[in-house]
């Protein structure tokens, strides 16, 4: 997303990131000493706690009962979030892709880095398993801890992680402290933190030292979307539109006192005509009072919705991994979340004629990372492709019935389903399946279920934090479609 306040000009310009990307020369030279890259990934393997033994499971296994099947592929993906973890630096892998449906370490793509996203749901993830019975306390507090170690001993900018890591050497291999990755990371932590009170110091140190004032513009009242330490000085884009993934770092940032309430109705709902989306529904309206909020949507085929960026699940759902939007602001964020699901399986099945639906970025068959979604869901709509499972089970916070019924087609259609759960993608029109474990997306799948199947766990313990809590009551001001 490149979005601003400054200007229909300024919102719809398009240009990479002035961020360096860092090569790891103690990781480098690690893997000469083992004969090179290729030579080097058994070893990595031998770090993982677990390796898959069958590339597909027999549909014959998984459970018939709706709630059996949603405990059995929690269960399955737990193992694959456990396995993708480096034992001796307890950080979550990027990913696992098999190539040419072969299990072998040496022709399995290990995405041995890390970012700081995928930190923060891990450690959500592990709130998630001990909340769900998977594992004992002791081993929670066990695997927390030693994230927390690890996460010391990291190079940090005036105390911010930077967004990429290496998991062998721990170098850090970007020179960007993300907004974004700091506000999921920091969720993580309040997680972790309200999990667990006898590890309030250790998060608290951790949490302390880092500030969203780093981000902040007050020019704009808006979140930048990162700050570049080879240049010193804040990306020049902005989180502008409200409803992405982003969302969840304003929350925190507003909930710490350091940005002020104000950014929160900054973003923008909706957009002037004459931007680049065409689905309009009404004219803007803004309503009295001190949060100057406008009462705007789009529409298309009959479904009124505030746009995301892309038109991708994961924007428009992610942030319901944490907070009950359903409940906590019923007429705007909850509905828009169920508008989103329908605009998603109407368009899957009238527009390009799939069985199944849920586009959002992930990886193709190809080994490729791409983003996909709605194309009229977003300001700046992304081009529909392939299914990804994720967007399900994200749907989960909002649609239940629909999620099921589709994560169970998913699996009758096709050999999505392998040791560590769902695979992250598939093609419909080819049947092909992208044989790849993504530590954010499996870490979606996983807390949609823990929420889904634990009375909310992760959403609860998020927002009983007490800044959190405090500021919850903002989400439900607005009333988008009225």
């Amino acid at each position: 997303m490149l979005a601003s306040a400054c200007g229909i000009a300024e919102l719809w310009r398009d240009e990479p990131r002035p961020v360096t990307s860092l090569v790891p020369v103690r990781k480098k030279a690690w893997e000469a000493a083992l004969g090179g890259r290729t030579a080097a990934k058994p070893h990595l393997a031998a770090r993982l706690t677990r390796w898959p033994t069958r590339l597909v499971v027999d549909r014959s296994e998984l459970p018939v009962e709706d709630d059996a099947f949603l405990h059995r592929l929690a269960t399955d993906t737990w193992h694959g979030i456990e396995a993708l973890v480096d034992v001796e630096t307890g950080l979550p892998l990027d990913h696992l892709r098999f190539a040419n449906a072969s299990l072998a370490p040496r022709d399995t793509d290990i995405g041995d880095y890390t970012s700081t996203t995928n930190i923060g749901l891990y450690l959500a993830a592990i709130v998630g398993a001990n909340r769900l019975g998977i594992i004992s306390d002791d081993a929670a507090r066990a695997r927390l801890r030693a994230v927390f170690g690890t996460l010391r001993r990291l190079e940090t900018y005036e105390g911010a992680y930077f967004n990429f890591y290496d998991t062998v050497s721990l170098e850090r291999t970007s020179s960007l402290v993300s907004f974004v990755d700091w506000s999921w990371l920091l969720a993580g932590l309040t997680v972790a933190r309200q999990a667990f009170p006898e590890l309030v110091a250790e998060t608290n140190v951790l949490i302390a030292a880092r500030e969203f004032r780093l981000f902040y513009d007050p020019r704009y009242q808006l979140m930048a979307q990162g700050y570049d330490v080879h240049t010193h000085q804040r990306l020049p884009y902005h989180y502008g539109a409200f409803y992405t993934e982003a969302r969840t770092g304003s929350l925190l940032a507003i909930a710490r006192g350091e940005a002020p309430r104000q950014h929160w109705f900054e973003m923008h709902r909706t957009f002037p005509t004459e931007s680049v989306q065409a689905y309009r529904g009404n004219e803007r309206v803004v309503r009295p009072g001190p949060d100057r909020i406008t009462d705007d949507y789009y529409e298309w085929q009959g479904i009124r919705y505030v746009p995301s960026w892309g038109g991708s699940m994961f924007e428009a759902l992610m942030p319901t991994l944490f907070v009950d939007e359903l409940h906590a602001a019923p007429r705007s964020l909850g509905r828009n979340g169920i508008a989103h699901v329908k605009a998603q399986r109407q368009y899957a099945r009238r527009v390009l004629d799939y069985p199944v639906w849920g586009m959002s970025p992930c990886m193709l068959p190809s080994g490729h990372y791409e983003e996909f979604g709605v194309p009229p869901l977003g300001v700046r709509g992304y081009d529909a492709g392939v299914v990804t499972p994720h967007a399900s089970a994200l749907a989960l916070a909002v649609a239940p019935q629909a999620a099921i019924r589709n994560l169970r087609e998913l699996v009758r259609r096709y050999d999505i389903y392998g040791d560590f759960g769902l695979y992250d993608a598939v093609d419909p029109k080819t049947g092909t399946v992208a044989h790849a474990y993504l530590a954010l997306d499996q870490a979606m799948i996983f807390l949609a279920l823990v929420n889904h199947l634990e009375r909310h766990a992760i959403q609860r313990t998020f927002s009983s934090d007490p800044k959190v809590k405090r500021v919850l009551p903002m989400v439900a001001t607005e009333r988008f479609f009225d």
